[in-house]
């Protein structure tokens, strides 16, 4: 059977669309209304001519950088160390996204397109794994998303959590 995702092989396999849909959902109204916007994002992007990415590709850089930030203050607020691999995952992805706006000024006028194919691709892997770790944690230990405040804050030892977003990842 003919692989419908790579014509050629030199050419990188086409990613479908991300469109958002229940399954993406993950419980926590914030996060989910942060994913959404971004999957909007990254569709839009995906729908442009090379010539018109930039500026809403630096509009997603922003949108990540605070949706990124956002997950960040919630792990430190529900006892995650600063420097976990969750956070450490956000800070490789942001850094990647920060080189594609370099190399597409340099003249890699489909780079844009590979890092929303990218983006399309990582995303819901990455809610379904470290970030659905998250919001588990902070369900249970009673945090509020939405007010970014612990209903009973001995529920959480500062600083005592190094993993990627859930009890059991170490």
């Amino acid at each position: 059977m003919e692989n419908a995702q790579a014509s050629r092989p030199d050419e990188f396999p086409v990613v479908p669309d991300l469109h958002w849909s229940p399954e993406l959902e993950l419980g926590d109204v914030r996060m989910d209304q942060t994913h959404e916007e971004m999957v909007e994002q990254v569709a839009c992007l995906r729908a442009l001519p090379h010539v018109e990415q930039l500026e809403p590709y630096r509009e997603l850089i922003r949108h990540t950088v605070e949706h990124f930030a956002q997950e960040e203050r919630w792990m430190i607020a529900t006892g995650f160390n600063a420097d976990n691999c969750h956070a450490s995952h956000h800070e490789t992805i942001l850094d990647t996204m920060r080189q594609v706006e370099t190399h597409f000024l340099q003249g890699d006028e489909e780079i844009i397109d590979r890092m929303a194919a990218a983006l399309a691709e990582w995303l819901p892997m990455h809610a379904s794994t470290m970030d659905a770790g998250l919001v588990q944690h902070m369900k249970n230990v009673k945090f509020d998303s939405r007010t970014e405040t612990l209903e009973d804050p001995s529920l959480v030892k500062p600083a005592t959590m190094s993993g990627c977003g859930s009890v059991s990842c170490s």
